[in-house]
């Protein structure tokens, strides 16, 4: 059997081809598994996973919850607003008690980029970045590659365009590297101010006009504008922001051509997509959400065979 060729699942940047084609291929077998009547197989039956979160998470935490129990895993939930961390206590003594308790693999979100990588160095534990800071979400961009693979057949060759908040956001960063080492062209675009200047560092294409890049793309991921990141004004309103850069159902039914609509959740409705645009037929935003489940209950097993 293939094996993945790192015991962590930290980043994007970490993983080989290889590994994120083992991934999507072993996410494949077990999306059959969940449309069965009975959706639980016994792979993880002696495994202990913790879910330590220390940012606030609905659809990943519940996410990987649901994965891990398809697996039939033990489940440990941990969230730092109810816990110690509120006394002082540091990353490393939190997580070395949940280890204490004989843990085998731990899924992490934090609010500081790197501290999965930090974790990963300390503990005997896997290790599974469930978010950290503006960094990295590996998770989500495997299961948005994933979508688009059930959609369109391949990501080889297909254009993604990712619009909206660039600059605060670790889906984009994660995305682009996953499209890239699977041969995707990927552009950017947003306000000037929600684009960090090393993005042409990447290799991707920029843009400041929303028609020019869903005239480009085959498929559109579109981000969430996040306010409770943002220190400062990054444009003078989210009206402005809509008017400019918001996506409507009118807009994707006037292109040549129809291309595919994503969207990592949660909708700002109204804001970076209207209502009528993110229920449309060009709309894969739901199948997003299921397909997350069979993602993330790949890289657990395959991580448990490590």
């Amino acid at each position: 059997m293939q094996s993945l060729s790192t015991r962590h699942l930290l980043g994007i940047k970490d993983l080989t081809e290889s590994d994120i084609h083992l991934i999507l291929d072993t996410a494949r077998e077990f999306k059959d598994v969940i449309n069965r009547p009975i959706k639980k197989v016994p792979s993880l039956r002696d495994i202990t996973i913790a879910n330590v979160f220390f940012e606030n998470s609905t659809r990943t935490r519940l996410s990987f919850e649901l994965a891990e129990k398809r697996l039939s895993a033990d489940v440990v939930n941990f969230s730092a607003s109810g816990s110690s961390v509120k006394k002082g206590e540091t990353l490393l003594d939190t997580v070395n008690n949940i280890l204490a308790m004989k843990v085998d693999m731990i899924v992490m979100r934090h609010s500081s980029p790197g501290a999965p990588h930090y974790l990963a160095k300390h503990i005997p534990a896997n290790v599974v970045n469930a978010g950290d800071g503006t960094h990295e979400h590996p998770t989500q961009a495997l299961l948005d590659s994933f979508s688009i693979h059930q959609k369109l057949g391949d990501v080889a060759g297909k254009r993604v365009a990712i619009i909206g908040d660039i600059t605060h956001s670790r889906v984009a960063l994660s995305n682009i590297f996953c499209l890239q080492k699977q041969g995707a062209e990927v552009m950017v675009c947003g306000p000037a101010t929600l684009i960090p200047k090393h993005m042409a560092a990447l290799g991707v294409r920029i843009s400041h006009n929303v028609r020019e890049a869903l005239d480009w793309c085959d498929v559109a991921n579109v981000l969430r504008i996040q306010l409770e990141r943002q220190q400062i004004k990054y444009f003078p309103s989210l009206r402005e922001y809509s008017l400019y850069f918001g996506i409507s159902k009118q807009m994707l039914d006037e292109l040549d051509r129809p291309i595919v609509l994503m969207h990592p959740g949660p909708i700002n409705r109204g804001v970076e997509l209207t209502s009528d645009a993110a229920d449309s037929h060009h709309s894969i935003i739901l199948d997003q959400v299921e397909n997350g489940v069979a993602v993330r209950m790949a890289v657990l097993y395959l991580l448990a065979q490590l």
